[in-house]
């Protein structure tokens, strides 16, 4: 436990430093007023399209690793990652990118988690959720995959999870590989959506005009019935 308590203080004061070094070395070169001005976000909008233009393969493996990465070690979560995805990448390499991205930097984050965290996790999480125990020995790959799609706790904690159901690693990375489709390709769209309405309107478009563009308000509507339809799955599911 000792060792554990360590390796969570670790962890933690790794992920403040990286946070806090990128931070810092951003604003020593943007201003807050610029990277929240339209102009800002169109230019390199345009400097980041040429870029991927000029070199797809290249940029996309680049970006590939930074999902892995903001995944494991960084933790953090996927939609902002997703919706840069989309909107760099389109709606359909940009999920591809991500989805993959995701699954691997999960299923490191899983690898982790079961040798360092596992007395842990156990500890945290088995009362709560040990009703699911005999859901996942049933069927392991299809209770995975449903238990991708549902959600219904933050991304870390829905990675580590499975630690207390000794899932098999090639049924973990592949129900993550075709669970988070769904969620992932909205997100995209969304971001895809926006990259192309900053690509026709020099000035600053209205909320309204953004919200009520089809790129945009299709994918929402979407999300929105993928919410309900998880919110309704959740509730036979963690039963």
């Amino acid at each position: 436990m000792e060792n554990t308590k360590k390796i969570k203080l670790f962890i933690g004061l790794s992920y403040l430093l990286i946070i806090c070094s990128f931070l810092y070395f951003f604003f020593s070169n943007f201003s807050l007023s610029e990277i929240t001005s339209y102009d800002f976000i169109r230019n390199n909008r345009s400097y980041f399209i040429e870029l991927k233009n000029s070199n797809l393969f290249l940029i996309a493996i680049i970006f590939l690793i930074f999902i892995i990465f903001w995944t494991f070690p960084l933790l953090g979560f996927g939609s902002p990652v997703v919706l840069i995805g989309g909107f760099m990448f389109g709606k359909w390499i940009g999920t591809i990118l991500c989805i993959l991205g995701l699954s691997v930097g999960a299923t490191f984050l899983y690898l982790f988690g079961n040798y360092f965290l596992k007395d842990l996790i156990r500890e945290k999480f088995l009362n709560k959720f040990q009703n699911l125990e005999i859901k996942f020995k049933k069927s392991e790959f299809i209770y995975l995959l449903i238990y991708r799609c549902v959600g219904g706790v933050p991304w870390q904690v829905q990675c580590l999870l499975p630690i207390l159901f000794n899932v098999k690693l090639k049924n973990y990375f592949f129900s993550t590989l075709f669970g988070t489709v769904p969620s992932v390709f909205i997100i995209t769209s969304i971001g895809s959506g926006l990259e192309k309405i900053i690509d026709q309107n020099i000035a600053a478009p209205g909320i309204t005009d953004v919200i009520f563009s089809p790129d945009i308000y299709i994918p929402i509507l979407a999300f929105f019935v993928l919410i309900i339809v998880t919110i309704v799955l959740r509730k036979f599911f963690y039963k």
